[in-house]
């Protein structure tokens, strides 16, 4: 029962967030559908809000989803612990298959400050884009930003990169 009692108030909470602190939530509509020892299921309903053009929901929902189901899990276990935390997730890595699930082997609660990157400057956005497929790890989608990208001349004129 008291399982029971914990899901509810996690759904609550995660319905007050979209409502107070985080809009996306509500935007996205995220539900929690599961949450135990194991797992914490979310659905997002594929909509005209969260679908592109191709109609498959964009990475962005996606990427609420996966937040969401992080986080819970992590409110979960501190609040059986009767722990208060705070944190945000520091990266991503995310390969969305439809009907994935994603399985969280571990997680580390780690308190820190984050900053602000440097903003770009003329030359150092013309070097961002002139070797954006270089700053990837994963070989195929460094080909597909290589493949084309529009990189601003000196003049005004925009040279079409293959």
């Amino acid at each position: 029962m008291e399982n029971n009692q914990l899901f509810k108030k996690m759904k609550w909470n995660l319905f007050l967030l979209g409502k107070l602190k985080i809009p996306m939530l509500s935007y996205t509509g995220v539900k929690l559908i599961e949450l135990n020892d194991n797992e914490a299921k979310v659905s997002i309903k594929l909509k005209r809000r969260t679908k592109n053009h191709l109609n498959s929901m964009y990475f962005g929902a996606l990427a609420v989803g996966a937040d969401v189901a992080g986080g819970i899990h992590a409110f979960y276990y501190a609040k059986k612990m009767n722990k208060k935390i705070s944190f945000a997730f520091k990266g991503m890595n995310a390969q969305f298959i439809k009907g994935q699930v994603l399985e969280i082997d571990a997680l580390e609660i780690q308190k820190k400050e984050t900053s602000a990157p440097k903003p770009f400057t003329d030359g150092t956005l013309l070097n961002a884009m002139k070797y954006i497929g270089k700053q990837v790890d994963d070989e195929t989608l460094a080909i597909h930003l290589k493949t084309r990208a529009l990189v601003p001349k000196q003049h005004g004129q925009l040279l079409l990169k293959d």
